[in-house]
C-alpha cells in the first residue's frame, strides 16, 4: 500500500514536466529531425518501459524534464553548481523540486559526442539496473539542448580520490579492494547477466563514480555497445576510448568483445594498486605505461614495489600481490587468453586458487623500468591518458 502511494505521488509531481513534453509534441514540424527522433524514442520508452521487468523491479523511472525545470535546479546552469567537465559536456549538481539531488550532463555544442551517444546513453541505461551501475532518471531536450539527468553522487569520481595526493590516503585497502570488487560485479552484470550484453569501451577512473558510502557505478555509456547473447565479438571502424585503456585489438584493428573490457579493468586494477595513472612513469625521459613498469617490477619479482605507500600500512600483501598477478592475465596480448569478469572474481576471492602466469602484454616493450622516475599524483605534465576519443579510423 505505502509502495501504491509513493507511486501516485510521484506521478502527480510528474504531471507538470509532462504537460510540457506534450507542448513540445504540439510543435509539430516546427521540431529538428534529430528532436523527432528523441521524441518518438521517449514516446515509445515511456509506452513500454513499465511492461518491462528487469531484476525484479516492474517499473522504471525515466523522466522528460522540462529546461525551466533543469534551469531553476542548477540556478541556471551557475559555475558554482559544475561539477566538472567531460567528453560529453559539463555536468551541474541540481536541486529538484522533490528535494532531490541530482547531476545534470549537459551536451556542448562543441562536443566531440553528440546524438548518437546522446540516445546511445539513453536507452542503455534506461534499460540496465544494478546497484553498481549508475541509475539515469531521465532526459531533457530544448531546441539544441539534450541533458541527461542521473542520481547524484557526492564522492564524485574515483580519479578524484586515487590520484590525488591528499584525498588518496581516504582510499585505504580495504576500501579500494571494495571498489574493485564492485567494479567486477558492475561488468559482470553487463557481461553476463543483463538483459543486454553491453560493452562499455571507455571503463576508466574518471567513469567510476563514488556513492555517499563510497561504492562503486560506472558510469558514461555514450560509446557503449550493445551486443547479441550469442554474439561474441564485432569490428568497427569508428575506435572509441581513452588511450591507455584500449585493448590491443581494439586499438590497431577495430574488434572488440567483453575482453575489451576486461583489458581496460587490468589497467584499472592496476591504478587502483599503485594509486598513479597509466602515464606517470617515465624512463629515459620517456613516457612508459604503467603496463610496462607492473610487468617488469613482476618479472624481477619486485612487484611489491608497485604498492601506494599510502597503503602500505593497510594493505594485505598477498591480496595486493593477487591483484598485480590477475591485472597481468587481464591486459595480455591476445583477448583469447585473457580471463572473463566471472573469472576474475572468482581468482581474487578464492586464495588457494593456483593462477596461470601472465604473458608478456602487448604495449609492454621489454624496456628496464625498475629505476623509472614517478610523476607527481597530481601533475598534468602527461594528460593524453585521460583523453576520450571519440573517433578513430581503425587500420
Amino acid at each position: 500500500m505505502q509502495r501504491l502511494k509513493e507511486r501516485h505521488a510521484r506521478r502527480r509531481r510528474n504531471e507538470e514536466l509532462d504537460m510540457d513534453w506534450r507542448k513540445v509534441v504540439s510543435k509539430g514540424n516546427n521540431i529538428t529531425k534529430d528532436e523527432k527522433e528523441l521524441l518518438h524514442l521517449v514516446t515509445l520508452e515511456r509506452s513500454s518501459v513499465n511492461d518491462i521487468s528487469i531484476d525484479g523491479e516492474k517499473e522504471l523511472d525515466l523522466r522528460v524534464f522540462s529546461y525551466a525545470h533543469v534551469a531553476a535546479a542548477t540556478n541556471n546552469f551557475s559555475s558554482e553548481n559544475m561539477l566538472g567537465k567531460g567528453g560529453f559536456g559539463p555536468v551541474y549538481m541540481g536541486h529538484l523540486l522533490t528535494g532531490q539531488n541530482v547531476a545534470i550532463k549537459r551536451l556542448s555544442k562543441y562536443s566531440n559526442q553528440g546524438i548518437h551517444e546522446f540516445k546511445n546513453e539513453l536507452i542503455l541505461i534506461s534499460k540496465l539496473q544494478h546497484m553498481n551501475l549508475v541509475k539515469l532518471l531521465g532526459c531533457c531536450i530544448h531546441e539544441e539542448e539534450r541533458m541527461l539527468i542521473y542520481e547524484y553522487m557526492p564522492n564524485k569520481s574515483l580519479d578524484c580520490f586515487l590520484f590525488d595526493q591528499n584525498r588518496s590516503k581516504l582510499l585505504d585497502w580495504k576500501k579500494r579492494f571494495n571498489i574493485i570488487e564492485g567494479i567486477i560485479q558492475g561488468l559482470i552484470y553487463l557481461h553476463k547477466y543483463s538483459r543486454l550484453r553491453v560493452i562499455h569501451r571507455d571503463l576508466k577512473a574518471s567513469n567510476i563514480l563514488l556513492d555517499e558510502s563510497m561504492n562503486p557505478k560506472i558510469s558514461d555509456f555514450g560509446m557503449a555497445r550493445m551486443f547479441k547473447q550469442n554474439e561474441p565479438v564485432a569490428n568497427t571502424n569508428r575506435i572509441v576510448g581513452t588511450y591507455g585503456y584500449m585493448s590491443p585489438e581494439y586499438a590497431m584493428k577495430g574488434v572488440f568483445s567483453i575482453k575489451s573490457d576486461v583489458y581496460s579493468f587490468g589497467v584499472l586494477m592496476l591504478e587502483m594498486v599503485s594509486g598513479r595513472r597509466n602515464n606517470s612513469f617515465y624512463h629515459a625521459d620517456q613516457v612508459i605505461s604503467l603496463v610496462e613498469y607492473a610487468w617488469d617490477l613482476w618479472q624481477e619479482g619486485e612487484g611489491i614495489q608497485l604498492v601506494d605507500p599510502t597503503i602500505s600500512d593497510s594493505c594485505v600483501i598477498y591480496q595486493v600481490l593477487r591483484c598485480i598477478h590477475v591485472s597481468l592475465l587481464c591486459v595480455e596480448d591476445s583477448a583469447i587468453d585473457r580471463p572473463t569478469m566471472s573469472d576474475v572474481l572468482f581468482m581474487l576471492t578464492n586464495e588457494n586458487m593456483p593462477l596461470p602466469l601472465p604473458k608478456k602484454p602487448a604495449f609492454s616493450i621489454g624496456r628496464k623500468a625498475i629505476g623509472a622516475n614517478i610523476l607527481d599524483k597530481e601533475s598534468n605534465a602527461h594528460s593524453v591518458n585521460g583523453l576520450s576519443i571519440s573517433e578513430m579510423n581503425a587500420r
